[in-house]
């Protein structure tokens, strides 16, 4: 079953995405600080990462950085989910290792099939 590892400041969107995760058969595990994500990777070894970019502390860009500069971390797939929708965003995020871009508000399917290539169930 593939881990897939949700981080999101907002409490209601890492709900949502955790039970379209667990709908699909994955194993989602959230955490709504950026700054305990690092540890919680480290501790879950997910096979996926979504990750917001606007949230206090470690910005998504940061985190994604210290996630993709990381050995262990270094080829699992990042997959943003923000509502910043600039191509600023976008470029900066894929520099910082992102492997992948979702805009919030997203739709179900949308989310579902932005995942679907990065986890084999």
């Amino acid at each position: 079953m593939p881990k897939i590892l949700i981080v999101d400041d907002d409490i209601t969107i890492t709900e949502l995405m955790k039970a379209l995760v667990k709908m699909e058969g994955h194993e989602p595990t959230t955490v709504n600080d950026s700054l305990q994500a690092m540890e919680i990777a480290k501790s879950v070894d997910p096979d996926l990462i979504t990750l917001d970019l606007m949230m206090p502390g470690l910005t998504g860009f940061e985190l994604c950085k210290l996630l993709h500069d990381d050995p262990k971390f270094a080829n699992t797939p990042i997959v943003i989910v923000s509502a910043k929708d600039d191509p600023e965003s976008m470029e900066q995020a894929k520099q910082a290792g992102a492997t992948d871009y979702l805009t919030k508000p997203f739709g179900l399917d949308e989310f579902l099939n932005k995942i679907k290539p990065f986890v084999k169930k």
